[in-house]
């Protein structure tokens, strides 16, 4: 029986998810949680195969965090579960050593065949997260600057849409103000644009936040 722990902020989804797999024969809703700062508990008071998890989940402020979990508990596999764009989320999370990546758009049935091969240790990328995966590895660091947002630019800028201040996000990823500043200057470069409003309204027209 594979052993799950689903981390999400909405008790709707712990209850369509949990409901679902009720009387699954190969997979058990063993632990709920809504805040990531109860994940490392969860994970230490049972053995979890599987830990499904939101991008949005409360308390999770950045993928570095994430890449934590991930790290200190190894034989814990993460599969990530939200609403956020797969183009611009996906690579990341797969780097960060997440071993797939599903939208919440997708069947349940389509989250339990996933929860059965991420468990087996496979990776589940679809062709477009995989392309992107190989087109990052082969790009020089020139190229990088241009072409792809960093983790940390991504995070800021996801902040920047929800109308936070540079003051305020700099309190929740514990970085320097000067810092978020610097990020945010290299956002506009990276977007071509010269204000606020126009970056948050470009990073939406293509999906990044």
């Amino acid at each position: 029986m594979i052993s799950v722990c689903l981390a999400d902020n909405l008790p709707v989804v712990h209850y369509g998810v949990k409901s679902y797999f009720k009387d699954h024969p190969e997979i058990n809703i063993t632990s709920n949680v809504g805040s990531f700062l109860m994940i490392p508990e969860a994970l230490k008071n049972k053995m979890i195969n599987v830990l499904v998890i939101d991008l949005e989940l409360n308390g999770l402020k950045s993928i570095y965090e994430l890449k934590a979990i991930i790290r200190s508990f190894p034989n814990t596999k993460v599969l990530v579960f939200t609403n956020l764009n797969e183009k611009i989320y996906a690579s990341n999370a797969i780097k960060a050593g997440a071993s797939g990546f599903i939208h919440k758009s997708s069947k349940l049935e389509t989250l339990g065949k996933t929860i059965l091969r991420v468990a087996q240790g496979i990776v589940i990328m679809n062709d477009t997260v995989r392309k992107n995966l190989v087109l990052i590895a082969k790009q020089n660091k020139t190229e990088q600057i241009y072409r792809k947002l960093s983790n940390r630019e991504v995070e800021v800028l996801r902040y920047l849409s929800d109308g936070k201040k540079n003051n305020e996000i700099s309190k929740i990823l514990g970085l320097n103000e000067k810092t978020i500043s610097t990020y945010k200057l290299r956002l506009l470069q990276k977007l071509n644009v010269s204000n606020l409003v126009d970056l948050v309204n470009k990073a939406k027209n293509l999906e990044i936040v």
